[in-house]
């Protein structure tokens, strides 16, 4: 029972730095052109018309 002194806080701490790498990536913006990245791998470049 000693070991949940050191494991309830070490998972809080890990819990609270996802939220903020989260809240971080939003704020930055990687969320917000998603419907560009699901095209752009359908857009053939080696396509030569000449």
């Amino acid at each position: 029972m000693s070991v949940l002194i050191y494991l309830i806080p070490i998972a809080l701490m890990l819990g609270l730095l996802g939220l903020v790498a989260f809240i971080w990536s939003i704020k930055s913006g990687q969320y917000d052109d998603l419907e560009g990245d699901a095209r752009r791998i359908l857009i053939d470049e080696d396509d030569n018309d000449d």
